[in-house]
């Protein structure tokens, strides 16, 4: 290949890298708007299941519009993975509802820095659930990260609100979520994915909000709670689209701009300035989520061991 045809392929890639690294960053800040939405209606007095339902049921319809664009027709909504897709979908679902109850007692800061221990947990249960080898210095990495975790906890301390446990076992929830997403990739499309999971969302907990329906206070009440199908939906379908163009190894250190959009909304919607404490613990978990990263970049360009 010639100098010029060089340059030209090196440059399309990066382009491609950076409409990735764009995708990745919008799809972090929709799932922000998500978070921050739910907390909003939930301490407006809203119940979390009809709050939960409305953000499934507009990522259902969202995701129906987009398979029907192919056309109807009951093969638009077959999988040869049908079991492993719908308990992917539970996990979603459980850990979204759960996520929306813990927001009424903790904050935002918080609840997103212990749920940045999941790609940790990932890595941990790569071996027996993926059969992918974790050396020592991952192990170490995982170690360090959970020091963090407990940082941010402070299971000992005065102030310790017992909901924090709660946050713990959502983000094992989506720890074992992103297991069956690499599972499933490649195997099952997008799109279907994103049909089941809306779809099981509206359809568990239709009857939950239909019992205990409260019809918004006011009309940006209601222009919130419809918003929360659309970020949902967006993020989810921009995450996605962020890993055509570029790999996980290049996407994966900006996850952590979902606690920078978290931070920033949750100052200027509550007013709140998460402590000394909770911004330790973060950078503690983020700089295990790095070292964990870096490991793999390092083994995937150059073939060290572990």
């Amino acid at each position: 290949m010639s100098t010029s045809k060089a340059k030209v392929a090196v440059k399309a890639r990066r382009d491609l890298a950076q409409r990735g690294i764009a995708m990745m960053l919008l799809a972090y800040l929709c799932l922000a708007f998500v978070d921050t939405s739910a907390k909003y209606l939930v301490l407006v007095g809203l119940p979390v299941a009809q709050i939960a339902f409305v953000r499934y049921a507009g990522h259902f319809a969202l995701s129906l519009g987009v398979v029907a664009r192919g056309g109807i027709g009951l093969h638009r909504f077959g999988t040869g993975h049908f079991g492993l897709v719908l308990l992917r979908s539970g996990l979603l679902v459980s850990a979204t509802v759960l996520n929306f109850v813990v927001l009424r007692h903790l904050s935002l800061t918080l609840v997103s820095a212990i749920m940045f221990s999941a790609p940790i947990i990932v890595c941990a249960l790569s071996w027996p659930l993926l059969g992918e080898r974790v050396g020592p210095w991952r192990w170490v990495a995982i170690c360090i990260g959970f020091c963090g975790v407990l940082v941010v906890i402070r299971p000992f301390d005065a102030n310790f609100h017992w909901m924090i446990v709660l946050v713990v076992i959502n983000s094992v929830t989506m720890a074992l979520y992103s297991i069956l997403t690499r599972r499933l990739a490649g195997r099952v499309a997008a799109e279907t994915l994103q049909l089941y999971a809306g779809g099981l969302g509206t359809i568990i907990l239709l009857p939950f909000a239909v019992t205990t329906w409260q019809s918004p206070a006011s009309g940006w009440h209601w222009a919130v709670m419809l918003g929360l199908g659309f970020w949902g939906w967006s993020g989810h379908e921009l995450l996605t689209r962020a890993h055509w163009f570029a790999p996980a190894n290049i996407l994966m250190p900006y996850t952590y701009s979902f606690m920078i959009y978290l931070t920033i909304t949750s100052y200027l919607v509550f007013d709140h300035i998460p402590d000394q404490w909770t911004l330790i613990g973060a950078g503690i978990i983020v700089l295990s989520g790095l070292m964990i990263w870096w490991r793999e970049n390092l083994q995937r360009t150059t073939h060290v061991s572990d």
